[in-house]
């Protein structure tokens, strides 16, 4: 069964795949025509997703739209199942403009050209599956397939720490996996019909225990990938020794896959138990804020104290999530967009200064203003808009996120104060952290030894070009975020009254035994209630 005419969403998740298996028979010896043939794939999928979207997508439509469900494995229940709305569209746009750029920085990959961007092309279909996978099957599928290939790139294309990086990485991410697929077989089982459909499953009845632990499941295999601490340990080390390229990907999509899990499973499918976890994902926004900007200002590592930085910025993600305002989950939407490209901007600009200086700690650096001014004017760009500079998309994100939580009916004043001024401590940090760095780099004391052994370049027309790329939409959005809020206000406001109206019915009344989770029948819910001695 298919609503669209031509199964759009099917070839712009399946052509990197297919595409990438012609790369091992490709006659080239120097990398020159697959480095061509990856980069042609990758633009001709994002060409296809923007001519897709703008004749298919109706931004009014909160619904999911471009339907396309075949079956795949009928003996598994298992359908290939594809569909996007206004939460999952433009985090496909991102994926799109982000590996394309990031496939366009690896031109210099010398070293097995067919492995790397074999493994590029793979994880551009990954990343595509999973914002638009409808299938819970499927989903995990496409979230499995994404580890392996940055395990690959990691471990083979990194620095001296590589095998440690990717380890950690792989098994934090594999065990996280596991969560979903026990509670998405659990949910899919639970009651009388089996399905694998994730629009069947949040219509499904069950039990508040149940929504709990599968909340509690999700939250811990999402928050490894968002990342939200103590969770989060994998990301520094990862990002420290990944390649430049790889962490433009890890960075800018990657990360938004848990954010947008959070979204669509947690929030959207167990809205009940949302309830009761909202204030603890407050708090935990909270502590990713302030802990990853205080870490962030102690890193020596140029690309850790980058990762640093993400973990914080992610905090904002978690807060608006939790608000229950349309404002608020606005935000969180516009926060994942923004630092998906600042943050792909920052990596990009520190792997152009690591091949000028092959170095990544600060004190080794120092005057490069005086030989980089280019590389100093973008590098300044982009931490001026993640430090949320008023005309940036950064500033947007993070505004709408506090005062949508601040305008929020469902927590008690107080509790809204602590929470926006906690939050606010990392609005001041930021700035501490990114600034000090900008002034380290390109201001700092000379280092005789690099001045005397290396001839340092400024940024290339390739470069320029790819920072430009991504500065041109950051400062779109910071000036008209309209822009962006467009293709998923709709979608942001159905989501808020669906978690407010759970607020409503949900009692506060102690939580139901877990030996009850079998029950068939769920629980009664009451017309009002009071969660946790903080939510009204």
């Amino acid at each position: 069964m298919m609503s669209t005419q031509f199964p759009w969403l099917t070839t712009m998740t399946l052509l990197p795949l297919v595409a990438s298996f012609l790369i091992p028979v490709l006659p080239d010896k120097k990398g020159t025509v697959i480095r061509w043939y990856a980069l042609s794939v990758s633009l001709v999928d994002f060409a296809l997703m923007i001519y897709a979207f703008w004749q298919n997508y109706d931004l009014t439509n909160p619904d999911f739209q471009m339907t396309e469900t075949y079956a795949w494995i009928p003996q598994l229940g298992l359908n290939w199942s594809l569909s996007v709305d206004g939460i999952s569209m433009p985090l496909v746009i991102l994926s799109g403009l982000v590996t394309t750029l990031s496939i366009l920085a690896s031109w210099k990959v010398k070293h097995q050209p067919r492995l790397f961007y074999f493994l590029m092309l793979a994880m551009y279909t990954a990343q595509i599956g999973v914002f638009a996978a409808q299938d819970m099957l499927l989903f995990f599928l496409m979230w499995e397939l994404e580890l392996v290939p940055v395990y690959i790139l990691i471990a083979t294309w990194g620095g001296q720490k590589r095998l440690y990086a990717a380890t950690k990485f792989i098994l934090y991410t594999a065990i996280a996996s596991i969560f979903i697929l026990v509670v998405g077989l659990a949910m899919a089982f639970y009651g009388d019909a089996v399905t694998f459909d994730m629009r069947e499953l949040g219509l499904k009845h069950y039990p508040l225990a149940f929504e709990l632990l599968a909340y509690a499941g999700f939250l811990i295999a999402f928050g490894v990938k968002l990342p939200i601490f103590p969770l989060h340990t994998w990301l520094p080390d990862a990002h420290g020794e990944a390649s430049a390229p790889v962490s433009m990907i890890l960075a800018g999509v990657l990360l938004k896959m848990g954010g947008y899990a959070l979204i669509r499973m947690n929030v959207e499918m167990l809205p009940d138990a949302h309830v009761y976890f909202a204030p603890v994902l407050a708090i935990l926004g909270i502590v990713n804020i302030i802990y990853g900007a205080l870490v962030s200002f102690a890193q020596r590592n140029l690309k850790r104290r980058m990762a640093y930085s993400s973990i914080s910025h992610m905090g904002f993600v978690l807060l608006g999530i939790a608000s229950y305002t349309e404002l608020g989950m606005s935000g969180a939407v516009l926060q994942m967009v923004s630092h998906g490209l600042i943050a792909a901007a920052l990596f990009f600009l520190s792997g152009v200064t690591y091949d000028r200086t092959h170095t990544l700690m600060l004190e080794k650096m120092g005057g490069l203003a005086k030989t980089m001014p280019t590389v100093f004017a973008l590098f300044t760009t982009a931490s001026l808009a993640s430090l949320a500079l008023p005309g940036m998309s950064g500033f947007v994100g993070e505004l709408a996120v506090f005062l949508g939580f601040t305008m929020s009916d469902a927590y008690t004043p107080d509790f809204k104060a602590v929470v926006v001024l906690l939050s606010a401590v990392g609005l001041i940090l930021t700035p501490i952290y990114l600034l000090s760095m900008l002034r380290e780099m390109f201001y700092g004391k000379e280092n005789a030894e690099l001045v005397e052994n290396r001839v340092i370049l400024d940024a290339n027309p390739r470069e320029v070009f790819i920072t430009a790329c991504l500065l041109v939409p950051i400062i779109g959005i910071g000036l008209y975020p309209k822009m962006a809020t467009q293709t998923y206000d709709v979608k942001t406001v159905q989501i808020a009254a669906q978690a407010r109206n759970a607020v409503q019915l949900v009692a506060h009344q102690p939580i139901p035994s877990l030996s009850r989770i079998s029950a068939a029948p769920s629980l009664p819910k009451p017309a009002s209630s009071e969660l946790l001695g903080i939510v009204k």
